[in-house]
């Protein structure tokens, strides 16, 4: 396993990549499959977050990883720890949203260091294969909706600062391109 770069909007070449549409993953899920989504994993907890597309370390395939914790607490001295429960879609798809929406305030590893709320629909089902390669069908609501579907934009080569105004989408790149200038 290993910690993977993460491609970032201040990179032209990176946002050339996060821009594209990802492809489905041909055939079964294979330990060549597992071993992509273990960096991912391991890619994503370094950062810290707690969503990552294969396409936002360079991989156009339609894979995602996702930990939001079991709910528990951790024991010891930090009530925001939660147990980890790392979660892996191959070829997820939403076959239904809900007309209710919900809005919530969405960071990206892609844009770092921007946040800014995003209007969605609140549930959704969705299908995918399993890091086994079985094949689910879930419904998913409340902050697993939202990283979801923030996930599956990243494979139809959206980013979540496209559904802000523009002005807005002009402040997070400008941001995110004087936070690299700065930090290089």
């Amino acid at each position: 396993m290993a910690v993977r770069r993460i491609l970032t909007i201040d990179n032209p070449a990176d946002l050339s990549v996060l821009k594209q549409i990802s492809t489905p993953v041909e055939g079964p899920v294979t330990d060549e499959l597992r071993s992509l989504m273990d960096d991912m994993l391991d890619t994503m907890y370094a950062a810290p977050g707690i969503g990552l597309a294969a396409v936002q370390i360079g991989d156009t395939r339609r894979v995602i990883v996702m930990d939001l914790g079991d709910g528990d607490p951790v024991e010891g001295d930090d009530p925001e720890a939660r147990k980890p429960n790392p979660r892996h879609f191959v070829n997820p798809e939403i076959v239904w949203s809900s007309e209710e929406l919900f809005t919530y305030e969405e960071g990206c590893l892609s844009v770092p260091e921007y946040y800014d709320a995003v209007e969605r629909p609140a549930r959704v089902r969705l299908t995918y294969l399993n890091y086994a390669g079985e094949a689910v069908e879930e419904e998913a609501e409340g902050l697993f909706a939202v990283c979801i579907q923030h996930e599956m934009d990243h494979l139809e080569g959206v980013l979540f600062i496209d559904h802000l105004s523009r002005l807005k989408r002009e402040r997070a790149v400008a941001k995110v391109k004087k936070a690299a200038r700065l930090a290089a």
